[in-house]
């Protein structure tokens, strides 16, 4: 039996957990599949509820549970993803942008993953007024590069695609930070003498993500960087509604779409539930390999298929270009499953 953690968010994320709750019961009903789902609130509706957007009692369900899955929260993100990222030590953000059929994407055979560093960089928050000028501290460590490199050559061997790793960095401004950063990635390069290691500065990387999304296969960067170009990349292959992420650690993992809350369209049947529903496949495929369960990744690949073959079909949302609603979408997903 596996414990899942949800956390239901807020603006779309209880729409799109609905969609992903039916998804992983129809799975569950396919290929008897053990798991339980235990909805919690963190978020905007938790702050005004307790006074805090991650509560104690969330937070202890998700240190019982074998994973973690969080729609997106509103305002208050910072203090919950950030924070969870830290406190489980989360420290590889995962954000695969992938080409699907009939999607408004740049080219179709875009397959690339960006590893990012999780745990520091600007993202720490250290900011503080010195005068008239406010001023953040940039931490980048060499503990923490070296092992996110290790994370990203690793992931290259395992997906036996282009086997190539681009680190992505701007040491030829950021000469401490990014120097270390890059060397750092430099210096584990060297023990995978069979994957392709280049290096590219963030604003040429931020180009050719547009101009030849299809040669890259393993991005690896800071966390700043990492974010922003993910967002690029979730754009390049069609939007974020179909981008889903995870935040691994050595012991647990949480996995989420990369899209924010969208209150504009809460409540109206308009969200794209794929990212979510991709990021539960990406936590199968996780469950997986830390148990060493064949069936968790028959479950992920069900998953992929399914959506794979709805969109294949035409049947999409308005925001690739369709005009099904969240509800009608997950049906098709899961009347997709076998």
């Amino acid at each position: 039996m596996y414990q899942i953690a949800l956390i239901t968010g807020d603006g779309i994320g209880p729409e799109i957990s609905e969609s992903m709750i039916k998804v992983l019961e129809a799975v569950n009903d396919r290929l008897d599949l053990k798991i339980k789902i235990e909805k919690l609130e963190a978020g905007d509706n938790a702050l005004k509820k307790t006074g805090k957007a991650l509560p104690e009692s969330t937070l202890e369900s998700i240190k019982k549970s074998n994973a973690c899955l969080k729609a997106p929260v509103g305002e208050s993100a910072a203090d919950v993803i950030i924070v969870l990222r830290r406190m489980l030590n989360l420290y590889a953000n995962i954000r695969p942008a992938k080409s699907y059929p009939n999607m408004p994407a740049l080219k179709n055979n875009i397959d690339l993953v960006i590893v990012r560093e999780n745990t520091e960089d600007l993202y720490t928050g250290m900011e503080f007024d010195l005068g008239n000028a406010a001023v953040a501290l940039r931490i980048i460590s060499e503990n923490a590069s070296r092992r996110i490199a290790k994370y990203a050559f690793l992931m290259a061997t395992q997906r036996n695609q282009k086997r190539k790793v681009t680190c992505v960095h701007k040491s030829n401004v950021m000469r401490k930070t990014d120097g270390l950063f890059a060397r750092s990635c430099n210096e584990v390069a060297k023990g995978f003498q069979d994957i392709h290691f280049d290096q590219m500065y963030v604003d040429a990387c931020a180009m050719n993500l547009i101009r030849q999304p299809e040669t890259f296969d393993v991005i690896v960067t800071t966390n700043l960087f990492g974010d922003i170009l993910s967002d690029e990349a979730a754009q390049v292959v069609g939007g974020l509604g179909m981008a889903p992420a995870a935040n691994i650690g050595d012991d647990f993992a949480l996995f989420e779409p990369v899209h924010g809350a969208a209150f504009d369209i809460a409540g109206k049947q308009a969200a794209n539930p794929s990212s979510f529903i991709l990021s539960a496949k990406m936590m199968f495929e996780w469950l997986g390999m830390k148990n060493n369960d064949q069936k968790c990744f028959e479950v992920a690949k069900k998953i992929e298929s399914a959506v794979y073959g709805v969109v294949q079909n035409g049947i999409k949302t308005k925001d690739i270009g369709g005009n099904i609603t969240t509800s009608e979408f997950t049906e098709h997903v899961i009347s997709n499953i076998t």
